[in-house]
């Protein structure tokens, strides 16, 4: 199967979105062309891998980052930028499978992955449009219920009062839209321009003393008395490696192959539209996303843009036409776009899990792994690489109740990801269609 790393985009350059249209041009940073020994490798220039050398330079850790392409090429510059709470799975969903209180557990971690969120754009002072509020909409006929049945067990069980309950009227004023049945507005979660934030992450770490290197694709990891990371001119000996590559592992770990994903996700951004359209499809600064299991989700831009995600796909090239398939499932849910231009279409690879839930490893001999974020990236992978930065400082607690969420293999590993994947995508799309 080939790598997603090399299937749909040029080298070294970042995919032509909204969001790569917004940040100013910035030089490349050179490969590694030398033989080094530090402290710990990172492989991969994303939220997580980012994330953990922030976080084990200020332990005083000396750490080198490795990019395949540019720091932020990957799924971390083209999500649709939520900022969400809990975990993939619903807090009911992990308490009937995991037990109250590893239930508990996971919930207080993924409340630390916001505030870290929030921590690290304050102290960096990384300008990356973060606003609160992300609205989750719902268009089966259980909807309202099951809206009102969330807002009440968050708060009673989990003390979490950050919830808008949004009835008919308060619906029919937030989007315009016939779409949704019900639906909460989550003022504790917030959403960003993601490109900004990854970019803002590496302008940090480099700033503490991280090294960086860009077009550096790690190759192979070596064991020994230290691990050593092979690139094509270069190699870099640690004590411990982090493995951060999420949906562009490749074959760099079959291990970790076996249970973690690649799948395609797909983002269009509308021309400008005059203020009274775009203030009738959203009227409030959110973030939104539905319940289908191919999630739509869209917000608005500060030029009164609509953008908005949707599709997925199972094989590792794009579709030819990314924008017509996504302007179809953004028509469904806004039909009277149908005359509106779209300027921008990208595609992205992100890592999907059987359960949805992150798979946190401790590999071997100081090798630590996170990745399988299904959607849920933006947070989660910030705080995995917080969380992998204190287990190999020594502090162990989180990663093990990360790591303790079981992640089952997919069927005949890396060898069937493309008919595994196309059977999934196939009974989900039905699903939805008959909900």
């Amino acid at each position: 199967m080939p790598n997603p790393l090399h299937a749909n985009d040029r080298p070294g350059t970042y995919p032509p979105s909204w969001y790569q249209s917004t940040v100013p041009v910035r030089a490349p940073v050179p490969p590694l062309e030398a033989e080094l020994s530090v402290d710990v490798c990172v492989i991969g220039g994303g939220y997580t891998g980012l994330s953990s050398a922030i976080h084990l330079a200020e332990f005083g850790y000396d750490v080198v980052v490795l990019d395949a392409h540019r720091v932020g090429w990957g799924a971390s510059g083209r999500n649709g930028g939520q900022v969400g709470s809990g975990q993939r799975l619903g807090q009911d969903v992990l308490e009937r499978n995991l037990g109250h209180d590893h239930a508990r557990a996971l919930w207080s971690i993924a409340e630390e992955a916001k505030s870290t969120v929030r921590a690290l754009i304050r102290k960096h002072a990384i300008r990356c449009d973060y606003r609160p509020g992300v609205a989750g909409l719902g268009q089966g006929k259980e909807s309202a219920r099951l809206a009102r049945s969330t807002l009440e067990r968050l708060e009673r069980s989990y003390g979490y009062d950050k919830l808008e309950l949004l009835d008919d009227d308060s619906l029919a004023e937030l989007v315009g839209s016939s779409a949704f049945r019900g639906g909460l507005i989550d003022w504790g979660a917030g959403h960003l321009h993601p490109l900004k934030f990854a970019l803002g992450l590496a302008d940090a770490a480099r700033e503490i003393g991280v090294q960086l290197f860009e077009m550096s694709e790690a190759e192979s990891i070596r064991l020994g008395k230290s691990a050593t990371v092979k690139t094509a001119k270069g190699s870099v000996s640690a004590n411990a490696v982090v493995i951060a590559c999420n949906g562009y592992l490749g074959a760099l770990d079959t291990e970790i192959a076996r249970r973690v994903m690649p799948i395609n996700s797909f983002m269009i951004a509308t021309e400008p539209l005059d203020e009274s359209t775009a203030k009738r499809l959203l009227r409030r600064d959110v973030a939104a996303y539905d319940d289908r299991f191919v999630v739509n989700y869209f917000r608005k831009t500060p030029d009164h843009r609509l953008l908005f995600g949707g599709g997925e796909s199972y094989g590792v090239r794009f579709p030819p036409d990314i924008a017509h398939k996504v302007r179809k499932r953004m028509l469904r849910i806004f039909p009277d776009l149908g005359g509106i231009r779209i300027d921008y279409a990208w595609g992205g690879t992100l890592a999907i899990t059987r359960n949805r839930m992150p798979h946190f490893a401790r590999v071997e001999n100081g090798i630590y792994s996170a990745s399988g974020y299904s959607g849920h990236g933006v947070a989660m992978a910030t705080m995995a690489g917080k969380i992998i930065a204190q287990a190999i400082n020594g502090d162990l607690e989180k990663v093990d109740v990360m790591s303790r969420v079981p992640t089952p293999g997919f069927p005949g590993g890396i060898r069937l990801w493309s008919p595994v994947l196309a059977l999934a995508l196939v009974w989900f799309a039905i699903r939805d269609r008959i909900l």
